[in-house]
């Protein structure tokens, strides 16, 4: 039998969470990143949990266990709220284990997490607005469309 384990990631994870991050990039808006600045990245968030962290998700049976998916938590302070708002970002999933709950098993997880945290005060998501399959699988954990457009300026 195959059980989903959801933890914080650590530096062991890295390898995977670089093939996961460079894959979510080509995936769903056709980029092909740099594996040692996404590297540099990755270790640099793991290294810095102020600035947020990783969570996975692996599958487990009686003889191995294989990771199979990830999000990454970062924090923005909101002065309206007096208080962090958890931001997801970086979900992904493995093709071959997809529409089997993973992801819906993460979010349970960094929502556990946010309610034992008093000063968490929510949790946001950005979507590609035309990735209509992540959208729905955020509406159906609850999550809402909040009516906000992001804006960038990348330097």
């Amino acid at each position: 039998m195959m059980v989903i384990r959801v933890r914080v990631a650590q530096e062991y994870d890295v390898d995977f969470l670089v093939k996961c991050n460079t894959a979510l990039a080509k995936e769903t808006e056709g980029k092909i990143l740099s594996e040692p600045t996404v590297r540099d990245g990755v270790l640099a968030l793991l290294h810095r949990a102020t600035l947020g962290s990783y969570i996975v998700a692996e599958m487990i049976n009686a003889s191995e266990r294989s990771l199979v998916g990830q999000l990454m938590i970062t924090h923005e302070w909101s002065d309206w709220r007096n208080g962090v708002i958890w931001w997801i970002q970086s979900v992904y999933v493995d093709p071959m284990w997809r529409r089997q709950g993973i992801y819906r098993a993460m979010h349970q997880y960094i929502l556990e997490q946010a309610k034992q945290e008093p000063e968490i005060r929510g949790i946001r998501v950005y979507v590609e607005h035309r990735n209509h399959t992540a959208q729905a699988v955020y509406q159906n954990v609850g999550l809402t469309n909040a009516g906000y457009m992001v804006y960038e300026m990348m330097l």
